[in-house]
């Protein structure tokens, strides 16, 4: 039940983060669902190529597929007045799909029985890569690379769920509350990991 939910909800928000992205840099419909799919399956499809699974284990998601194209359509189809604080939007739907796909990638990472250290590296790639070739696309500077804290959040999901202490879907709900609301938090408060700038003579 916690895969098929943190899987949807998890593709849905990227999705719909990929979509604000292209409509606030005026793309197309074709791009706006490019933009969109990228960023709903990019991370994932990085984690399986690093874990060892075949590229093809892409295509066996037909269903996600079908949901991706729905809500695209259907943002796209929102008036105006809805979508117009775009900045928000984006900020939750992206903090919802980075909570979601981390936890999911940690779960799939444990599933292929691998070492701490994979589930932590799939759950950062899983909740992290998807978004980082949409802003690449986009032309802007990745999320992840910015000031505020960000694929902290998903590594300490990894860590958890790879350490076994997330031990029932209720757990594991409770940790994707706690991630949106960590990294809503470190958006909103500027929260910033330490920082060493180097000075180069001339």
């Amino acid at each position: 039940m916690a895969w098929t939910f943190f899987s949807v909800i998890g593709t849905v928000a990227f999705a719909i983060s990929g979509a604000i992205i292209a409509m606030e840099e005026e793309y197309d419909l074709f791009g706006v669902y490019i933009l969109g799919i990228v960023t709903a399956f990019g991370g994932g499809a990085i984690r399986n190529v690093l874990i060892g699974l075949p590229v093809s284990t892409l295509w066996n998601q037909e269903m996600l597929f079908q949901i991706t194209l729905v809500a695209i359509l259907l943002f796209f189809l929102m008036p105006h007045h809805l979508i117009k604080h775009w900045n928000r939007w984006g900020n939750i739907t992206d903090a919802i799909g980075l909570a979601a796909f981390s936890i999911q990638g940690a779960m799939h990472a444990v599933r292929l029985e691998l070492p701490l250290s994979a589930v932590i590296v799939a759950a950062i790639l899983t909740g992290c890569g998807g978004g980082i070739i949409r802003d690449l696309l986009a032309g802007r500077k990745p999320l992840v690379l910015r000031d505020e804290i960000y694929a902290l959040w998903a590594a300490i999901a990894g860590l958890l769920i790879g350490m076994q202490l997330m031990i029932n879907d209720w757990l594991l709900y409770g940790l994707f509350a706690v991630i949106i609301f960590c990294r809503y938090m470190s958006y909103s408060r500027k929260w910033q990991l330490p920082r060493k700038k180097l000075y180069i003579e001339k």
